[in-house]
């Protein structure tokens, strides 16, 4: 019986501070796992044009190249594309402009679905630009604009040399 006098109990002290501890712990991994669950709904896009320049061909015209990079953590689909605010159309005769995906040269754009670009992809687009496009000449500014299907503009300036 003298032994079970003798045991002193957790003073209140460490008891405060290991329920404030403990209480600290859950707060954090609740605020972590209501973080992964917000981060799930609240995706978005953004593409970069990382680089864009022009190389004057011979006789044809300038060639334009845009190096694009998705650094949105959702994918974009890129759907139409603008030169000067005028619209890079379909069919390669139409303005003297052709847009296609580097590497896939049968890829005209802009295309029915689009360009998709994964979240941390890029992917280069080339415009072909004729000659007898407007009053072009060397030195001229381009405002080269690509329309997602999500609204956004991404938009690079080019001077033609």
């Amino acid at each position: 019986m003298n032994t079970i006098k003798n045991r002193r109990a957790v003073s209140p002290v460490i008891a405060t501070v290991i329920l404030v501890a403990v209480t600290i712990a859950v707060a954090v991994s609740v605020a972590y796992w209501m973080g992964g669950i917000a981060g799930q709904y609240t995706r978005f896009e953004k593409v970069a044009v990382q680089t864009s320049y022009s190389v004057k061909e011979a006789t044809s015209g300038w060639k334009v190249t845009m190096e694009l990079k998705n650094t949105g953590s959702a994918d974009a689909t890129l759907i139409r594309m603008f030169v000067n605010d005028v619209p890079v159309p379909y069919d390669a005769t139409h303005y003297g402009v052709s847009a296609y995906v580097a590497d896939s040269v049968s890829t005209d754009l802009p295309y029915a679905s689009g360009m998709t670009l994964v979240s941390g992809q890029g992917n280069t687009i080339v415009l072909r630009i004729s000659s007898t496009y407007g009053q072009l000449s060397s030195g001229t500014m381009l405002n080269i604009k690509v329309h997602s299907a999500g609204g956004m503009d991404y938009i690079a300036l080019v001077q033609l040399v």
